[in-house]
């Protein structure tokens, strides 16, 4: 029901699915939690209580469940680089190994690694990151997936910043870019809602 967009829906049998699950059955429940927390990462519905996914991971790791376990904390890094906490991302995510995960996961954490990167100026990771996640993509044979990618992709591509000069504008330059370096005149930066009068460094 997700994947076919009806979100609300999903959440229902979710939550009938839960529910549904004798209490001692902890790990059926947890995959419930964690898939509803992927809805709502979906559907931007990030102000939820995030005390259940980790509950949920702490209770998938005990019980060997790697996979839904990395899930998991994939979940909450995803959430988190949205939100602006980086140094909490960079953290979850370091304690993930992908490489037993599928290709799905696999390509979901080099997103995420993408994105730290790429909000951390770090152009060379971001694009090796990007490289992986597209091998990944290709490999899952998801469609969304590899649009998540390619959109990712663009973000080191389109420009950043754009030179003023005599009160018209000259070229775009990606925050990505040293091109800029050879220039003066007033840069208005987008990435860091700020202009200069100087080159940029």
């Amino acid at each position: 029901m997700a994947q076919l967009g009806d979100l609300a829906r999903a959440k229902v049998l979710l939550r009938r699915a839960e529910r549904g699950f004798d209490p001692k059955e902890v790990v059926a429940r947890a995959r419930c939690v964690v898939a509803e927390a992927e809805i709502a990462f979906v559907s931007r519905d990030l102000g939820r209580p995030t005390k259940a996914l980790e509950k949920a991971r702490l209770v998938l790791e005990a019980h060997g469940d790697r996979v839904n376990a990395a899930h998991a904390r994939s979940l909450e890094a995803r959430r988190l680089l949205l939100i602006g906490r980086l140094d909490e991302a960079e953290r979850q995510i370091a304690g993930l190994d992908p490489t037993p995960l599928p290709p799905v996961l696999k390509t979901v954490h080099e997103l995420v690694v993408a994105g730290i990167a790429i909000r951390r100026l770090r152009t060379k990771s971001a694009r090796a990151a990007l490289s992986r996640a597209a091998q990944g993509a290709r490999h899952a044979g998801i469609p969304g997936l590899t649009a998540e990618v390619e959109r990712a992709s663009l973000i080191l591509t389109t420009p950043a910043a754009r030179l003023m000069a005599n009160g018209e504008s000259g070229f775009s330059c990606s925050r990505r870019s040293k091109r800029c370096r050879r220039h003066s005149a007033v840069v208005v930066d987008a990435c860091r809602h700020a202009a200069c009068g100087r080159a940029v460094t």
